[in-house]
């Protein structure tokens, strides 16, 4: 039981984590004025970290079926 339960709520929280993450760069570039470029620029930065882990997951995930 516990099990399935750590298997269900991770990467829903994971996945919340992300959001929440996503709009405290929003939030921070629409504050600092950013515009269009600076915008981009902090997603791309700042969002490479998330990226990042997605990937991983990603990774694991077709590793684990025995490949692509």
């Amino acid at each position: 039981m516990e099990a399935t339960f750590n298997a269900w709520i991770t990467p829903i929280m994971i996945g919340g984590l992300i959001v929440f993450m996503c709009f405290i760069i929003w939030d921070l570039a629409r504050k600092s004025r950013a515009g269009r470029f600076g915008t981009l620029m902090l997603f791309l930065v700042l969002g490479a970290g998330m990226l990042g882990y997605v990937a991983k997951v990603v990774i694991t995930y077709f590793l684990e079926q025995g490949g692509i």
